[in-house]
């Protein structure tokens, strides 16, 4: 608890201190802009091309790939900001690992474009909105979740509730960077509990980077078994299958 309010009390410092000084893009170094990033840096962000409504990875159709088709993710919808690349990769380790707080507020911002922007058939629209959680020792060695600092600055029109008390993670997994998909569900395993019945929910579970969505289902699972009726993943970023084609800005 004490970590999390350090770091809002932190992320108020900092964004006091940008609109005194002013501060330059976090990418480029010029100018002063009104987020984190400029307007030409921006555009170099690379998005989604045709995404599966469900995963978000590259499908055919407007419809659900046939991986998640055969497979039927625990999650009911996956909406996706950027796709995790050169320069996004950058700005999602500056905010996890460096403490660039700033960037939280510009990540949130695009997050709610992004939400606005889906039609919402056949999937309700969320009335709970949960951050993906990290473990009381990583909490503590980091000092705050990058997670919760996206998700606490959403402002949504039809105002779903944020819960950081719902969602917690009772295990302090290995890191997931190079282990296989199969490897990551195991790793996983009973990581995550619910505090409390979900009955007739619908919960939006937001993320910084989803990569094989391991984390995701097994979060979605833990939602579902506690009540919830759907369960759709907001996320920053979705990292692609090798060899997939670059993506153009827009």
């Amino acid at each position: 608890m004490w970590a999390n309010e350090f770091s809002t009390a932190l992320a108020r410092l900092c964004q006091h201190a940008r609109r005194l000084a002013g501060s330059p893009c976090l990418l480029c170094k010029k100018g002063t802009p009104e987020h984190a990033l400029c307007d030409a840096c921006e555009e170099t962000l690379p998005r989604p091309l045709r995404p599966c409504p469900v995963c978000s990875l590259p499908a055919a159709a407007t419809t659900a790939c046939p991986s998640c088709v055969q497979s039927h993710p625990p999650y009911d919808r996956t909406i996706a900001v950027y796709r995790y690349r050169t320069p996004v990769d950058r700005l999602m380790r500056d905010l996890k690992f460096n403490g660039r707080l700033a960037l939280a507020g510009y990540l949130a911002l695009q997050l709610e474009r992004a939400i606005g922007a889906v039609d919402r058939r056949p999937v309700a629209a969320p009335d709970l909105v949960l951050a993906v959680p990290i473990s009381a020792e990583r909490l503590r060695q980091r000092g705050y979740n990058q997670t919760h600092e996206i998700a606490r600055r959403l402002r949504l029109p039809d105002r779903p509730r944020y819960r950081t008390d719902l969602l917690r993670k009772v295990r302090d997994t290995p890191a997931q960077t190079g282990l296989a998909a199969r490897q990551r569900q195991a790793n996983l395993h009973d990581a995550f509990i619910v505090t409390e019945a979900l009955h007739g929910r619908h919960v939006a579970v937001v993320d910084d980077v989803m990569t094989t969505g391991a984390t995701l289902a097994e979060i979605a699972l833990a939602l579902k078994h506690a009540g919830a009726v759907s369960v759709e993943n907001w996320v920053v970023a979705r990292a692609e299958r090798p060899g997939e084609p670059i993506a153009q800005s827009g």
